[in-house]
């Protein structure tokens, strides 16, 4: 048609160091006056209009990778140029010219190598260029098919892979090539038994914080997220949750098992209130009346026995709590000790009657040991001297100095380590069961757009703090013609408590949302492990008429279904065992607990002094028995289904 607008020359893809200037250009022609709209999206697909990019040509610094589009438009139609990437490098730049006119720069070479066979052999080559340079590796001056990005990687090494190698670097300008590096693929030394690997890694933290009965604690909030953080960069698929009752506790352990099998490392976390009877660990859930009895807590040892017979290649325990001894003049059981296995790794925040301790410093709170765990748990050393170096910093840590001391104890058989591969050989059918399970645990609903009868438009969007805990964020895209003064509120259906919401808390989650994108408005949604119902999102939107001069609301609603952990149902299973005599414990009624929910602890603004998590239990009493250790009597009554 006369009046259609043709793109004659589209924008083209880039590949600049950081800090560099480049211009994206189109050209167009077409029927009266064009205008032009340029628009940028990140990573996320999340897209913006470019207020200064509003010619043919598009000058910028670039600071970060992007996409960019843009829109050609007169009184007839409009039409979009293609798509064109903005690829910003930050690395070393200094043999770049300084007239530099577009011609690839390789500004890092390949490295050589030297692999064992069934080892990953990767070799990267990086180039500026303007248009974005194209990449093609040879071998022994062989062309290597479908070998065009930046980065060749073989999965497996053989000896025919040995070689020397280069890479083409090419534009429309000019072609350049690598230096030529040698790979050499060594055969494995039959004497030298192989690199322990895992055929998948799972892990399950767990956070007390806000008990009904004995003091509230802060760390949690931030050990259980960095450390979730951490562990899913080693490789290991993780479940994180916070504020759990003592049959949420076991639903969760048990939903944990099941994803544990032969080969699998399993890494159960736990920090919050605990304490130690009869040589066993046993961990307060937040319904843990006052006083409290084995059987409204976790047995640990119990944990570990059920990790045990799953065959797991490594089965870690990791706990942040007390192991003040509560026997309340009980008699011991029977000892049944366990079976010889291996590999079981135990490590204590603290050793045998002791206590351990979480510190605020400033906004931050966090457990001494998982402070120390934290800063080495990357390290690919046996996971022993990993806590080895934990226990060695927390010795000269002068807030606990003769006060907290780690213990660990293992049947470590082999040096295994956290950071281990994956390898899932042979194990395909299981691999594929435990993704799907836990891929139900951290699934977000998706974003979406909501357009509304004033013509504004409303982005919701999620993000998970940890697996019961959700964030969703509410966002103005676009304001319609006749609105000013927009707000909006987020609401849930049915309600879910806010447990940042409490004195001291609020520091912590303005740490957690920090690289949050400034939204309108934050919903918090925790405890989704008690969602029995599909979760449904209010979106209340109010905004000022701009002639009417009046105030308005309208609302739509958002069903979002069971998200994240809420998809495992955790509350239809009942753990709850028969009630037992309870031997030299006094009968007297706590009473309502709701009613006296004891406060948070806190130190004064920006000090650090160490507190216990010690739960308060019965009084003292005069008669005490020396724990035991490896005391299983009553495994037989922990029935995780199996």
């Amino acid at each position: 048609m006369i009046n259609d607008i043709v793109i004659v020359c589209h924008p083209v893809s880039v590949c600049i160091p950081v800090g560099h200037k480049v211009t994206l250009s189109v050209q167009a022609e077409g029927t009266g006056n064009l205008n032009y709209q340029w628009f940028t999206a990140d990573e996320n697909d999340v897209r913006h209009e470019v207020c200064w990019g509003t010619q043919a040509d598009l000058t910028f610094k670039a600071k970060k990778t992007q996409l960019f589009v843009c829109r050609v438009n007169n009184h007839f139609c409009n039409v979009f140029s293609e798509w064109v990437r903005v690829k910003v490098l930050d690395i070393d730049k200094s043999g770049l010219p300084e007239q530099w006119t577009g011609e690839p720069h390789i500004a890092v070479n390949p490295e050589s190598k030297r692999v064992q066979q069934g080892a990953k052999l990767t070799l990267r080559c990086a180039a500026f260029g303007n248009p974005a340079p194209r990449y093609q590796w040879y071998r022994n001056g062989h062309l290597i098919l479908d070998t065009i990005s930046d980065t060749l990687q073989i999965d497996c090494a053989t000896a025919a892979h040995g070689g020397t190698y280069l890479c083409s670097v090419s534009n429309v300008l000019q072609e350049r090539w690598s230096e030529a590096v040698d790979v050499h693929v060594v055969p494995i030394d039959p004497l030298r038994p192989a690199a322990p690997t895992a055929t998948d890694k799972v892990a399950l933290l767990i956070g007390n914080l806000n008990y009904f009965s004995h003091p509230g604690l802060m760390a949690p909030i931030m050990d259980v997220h960095e450390l979730a953080n951490l562990l899913q960069q080693l490789g290991f698929r993780v479940v994180s949750l916070l504020d759990l009752t003592k049959d949420e506790m076991l639903a969760a352990i048990d939903s944990f098992i099941q994803l544990l099998n032969r080969g699998v490392y399993g890494l159960f976390y736990y920090a919050g209130h605990g304490y130690e009877r009869a040589g066993r660990n046993y961990l307060v859930a937040v319904d843990a009346p006052q006083p409290y009895r084995p059987e409204n807590c976790v047995c640990v040892q119990r944990v570990m026995r059920s990790m045990q017979q799953r065959q797991t290649a490594l089965s870690v325990i990791l706990l942040d709590t007390c192991r003040k001894w509560y026997n309340q003049d009980c008699t011991l059981s029977a000892i049944m000790p366990m079976g010889p296995s291996g590999n079981t790794v135990y490590g204590y925040a603290t050793c045998e009657d002791a206590e351990a301790f979480e510190v605020q410093d400033g906004g931050k709170s966090t457990g001494i040991f998982t402070k120390y765990l934290i800063k080495h748990i990357m390290q690919s050393e046996k996971v022993t001297h990993v806590l080895e170096q934990v226990s060695e910093d927390v010795n000269r840590d002068p807030l606990v100095t003769g006060r907290q001391v780690v213990e660990i104890k293992h049947t470590l058989k082999e040096p295994r380590s956290l950071a281990d591969p994956v390898r899932t050989t042979g194990h395909t059918k299981e691999l594929h069961q435990r993704d799907v399970c836990w891929r139900q645990a951290n699934e977000l609903p998706r974003k979406k757009c909501l357009m509304f009868l004033c013509k504004v438009e409303v982005e919701v969007s999620f993000s998970a703090l940890y697996s019961n805990v959700l964030l969703v964020f509410g966002a103005i895209k676009t304001k319609g013609p006749r609105t000013e003064d927009c707000t909006i509120t987020l609401t849930s259906t049915p309600p879910m408590e806010d447990i940042f919401s409490g004195p001291g808390r609020m520091e912590e989650m303005d740490i957690l949302c920090e690289k949050s994108n400034n939204p309108d408005y934050t919903l918090r949604l925790c405890g989704l492990q008690k969602l029995k119902e599909s979760l449904i999102i209010k979106v209340d939107l109010h905004y000022t008429h701009t002639e009417r001069k009046q105030r308005f609301t309208e609302s739509q609603q958002l069903h979002i279904g069971k998200p994240l952990v809420a998809s495992w149902k955790l509350y239809k299973t009942n753990h709850s065992a028969p009630a037992k005599k309870q031997e030299g414990a006094s009968t007297q009624s706590t009473g309502d607990i709701s009613k006296n929910k004891p406060q948070l602890k806190q130190t004064v603004d920006g000090s650090r002094r160490p507190f216990t998590r010690k739960a308060e239990c019965a009084p003292k009493v005069t008669q005490r028995n020396e724990p035991e250790e490896n005391d299983e009597s009553e495994l037989q009554d922990f029935n995780y289904g199996h």
